[in-house]
């Protein structure tokens, strides 16, 4: 008999949706230049408080949004991918979704950080390009412009594709949790928190995070 568990807490939810809708707000103005890379610079300072956030709520968030409950040994992942996963891994991320949550988080935090010292040598340039040589804004510049942003699509690509994948072939809605927070579980397991008490911590670590950013960011005015 299932039973109803909440998964993803509502901070964890609204960090989620909020990045989808910053990725796709820095690619389209990234695209459209000009005027435009005003916001896409801000969408990419929303970017980096996000995720910021979630480092921080990895550690004091919900039981299931916690690093502690999704980063798994290689041994795990493989004996995953052979097919001798645990009832356990159905609940949160399974290994393999771990592996690209986490791979996503850290080339995210790799665009963001090369972004802030790139130069495209025309208008547009990132507030800490003062601080370092000109050959490492180069390299910034490359990577952000050609490289980690090939690396991004194709990492949501994956993403997108193993929710398809688990939806079709496995009836498995993953999207679902994500909006509801709630998942039907085939055995007794631990809530995450989401009371008005982790709303609140988490509004406070959000904001830190917003305001570390914003001091960050001035340094280069």
């Amino acid at each position: 008999m299932s039973t109803k568990v909440r998964v993803w807490d509502l901070p964890t939810r609204v960090f989620h949706w909020a990045l989808v809708a910053c990725i796709v707000a820095s690619v389209t103005t990234a695209q459209i230049g000009g005027q435009a890379m005003a916001w896409h610079f801000r969408s990419g300072y929303t970017v980096l408080s996000l995720l910021l956030f979630r480092i921080v709520w990895g550690v004091v968030g919900g039981r299931w949004s916690r690093f502690a409950s999704f980063v798994y040994s290689p041994a795990t992942v493989y004996r995953y991918l052979k097919g001798q996963g645990q009832p356990g891994h159905s609940i949160g991320h399974n290994p393999l979704g771990a592996a690209s949550v986490l791979a996503l988080l850290a080339f995210l935090l790799l665009q963001v950080a090369s972004g802030l010292i790139s130069d495209d040598e025309i208008a547009t340039a990132g507030p800490f390009v003062q601080f370092v040589s000109g050959a490492i804004v180069n390299d910034a510049t490359f990577y952000h412009t050609n490289v980690g942003k090939l690396i991004l699509i194709g990492l949501i690509a994956l993403h997108i594709g193993a929710i398809l994948f688990y939806l079709f072939r496995k009836g498995e809605n993953l999207v679902r949790p994500m909006i509801q927070g709630d998942k039907e579980v085939l055995i007794a397991t631990e809530s995450s928190r989401d009371d008005v008490r982790s709303r609140t911590l988490a509004a406070a670590v959000f904001l830190g995070c917003v305001a570390l950013v914003t001091w960050l960011v001035s340094l280069a005015g």
